[in-house]
């Protein structure tokens, strides 16, 4: 199977960018890097970009093919990528208070169910709360494919910008409107309503999904597009990189305000969709080998549960230690992340991908998009 390391890079450049954000629980790199930092969670919406990509890629080169789609095999898949080692991370959380960033989690049945994201309402109970991006990756897999078989029944490259647009012209009118009705009447208060309203539901978070969706569509149904828009690689990456400069600064110290809030997350993903346009084949992006990219991207889901934990456990085992040398003590933290990661994706999430592919139907991947780690 042919690989596409360009994909590996930005899988790989998002879990670092999002691991360096959440490095504010052990005091993160310092101020030179604050705002490299403190953007760190547009990581996850790389993620969401990458996600829209890869299984919109699957699921619409099976309704070209085949014109259906296995949803047996679909979503077998889906469950041997996500739960093993989810599963594991939940335990950890439950049974042993010295993982957790935080004292105190929301309900357990809340995170089984996929629904944390949607009832978060207690900002003394915020341990696992990065779970809230994998449920909203979790409600796109279980209604994207239906939507999807549906949708092509009827839809038309005007249909289908006219209904991206809506979701993303709805979304923003939404942020909006929460904004004002929930986290303006909060500001001051300790209800963590910007979470609970703004940045956590699935809802409110549609723009980097929708991108990657679109991106699926042009790929498989109108390859010419995406050839020609490829052939222009330089200027869309200088294109893509300004516009993330330009959303860093919009963000920068205004992340709660309301004109990032409701223009901010579109303009995001609109970056992200530039770079994995890029990286998606056809480019020398999508060519790139970086060392190591290849094994971050393919551990990334892995690092992404357990990151927060080892970091927990680390500060715990340092004390005080290396305080007077701040850079060893970030490399210590990142040492055994990568270390509690690894002893995950080997001992958990590759044994059932393993199995999965002996096992399981399989949703192959077509070729845009083949080789893409931690997507398939």
């Amino acid at each position: 199977m042919t690989r596409l390391p360009g994909l590996d890079t930005l899988r790989a450049i998002a879990i670092a960018w999002v691991m360096l954000f959440h490095s504010y629980l052990i005091g993160g790199l310092g101020e030179n890097f604050g705002v490299l930092e403190q953007a760190g969670w547009m990581g996850v919406d790389l993620f969401f970009v990458l996600s829209g990509f890869l299984i919109g890629s699957q699921v619409f080169a099976s309704l070209r093919d085949r014109g259906s789609l296995d949803f047996g095999a679909f979503y077998t898949r889906r469950a041997f990528r996500i739960l093993p080692a989810f599963l594991v991370v939940l335990g950890l959380y439950l049974v042993w208070p010295a993982w957790r960033e935080a004292p105190q989690m929301q309900p357990e049945w809340q995170f089984l169910t996929f629904t944390f994201n949607l009832l978060y309402n207690d900002g003394e109970r915020r341990a696992f709360s990065h779970a809230w991006s994998l449920c909203v990756e979790e409600h796109f897999y279980l209604v994207f494919p239906f939507l999807a078989v549906w949708l092509a029944r009827w839809m038309t490259p005007r249909r289908f910008a006219m209904a991206c647009a809506v979701i993303v012209l709805g979304g923003m009118g939404l942020r909006a409107w929460l904004w004002l009705a929930f986290y303006q009447p909060s500001i001051g208060s300790n209800e963590p309503a910007y979470l609970r309203y703004l940045y956590y539901p699935t809802y409110a978070r549609l723009d980097g999904l929708v991108a990657g969706v679109a991106l699926a569509a042009c790929a498989v149904f109108r390859p010419d597009w995406m050839s020609r828009f490829r052939g222009r690689a330089g200027a869309g990456l200088v294109a893509s990189a300004c516009l993330l400069a330009a959303c860093i600064a919009l963000f920068d110290g205004h992340r709660l305000e309301f004109w990032p809030i409701v223009v901010g997350y579109p303009l995001v993903a609109l970056a992200m969709a530039g770079f994995v346009a890029m990286a998606g084949g056809g480019t020398w992006l999508a060519r790139l080998r970086v060392p190591g990219a290849g094994w971050l991207a393919g551990a990334s889901y892995s690092l992404y549960l357990s990151h927060k934990g080892a970091f927990m456990l680390t500060e715990a085992a340092l004390g005080g230690r290396l305080d007077n040398h701040p850079w060893l003590r970030f490399l210590a933290h990142v040492a055994v992340v990568l270390a509690v990661g690894a002893a995950l994706y080997y001992l958990v999430e590759r044994p059932f991908l393993r199995w999965r592919e002996r096992r399981s139907a399989t949703l192959r991947a077509p070729p845009v998009i083949q080789g893409a780690s931690a997507g398939d």
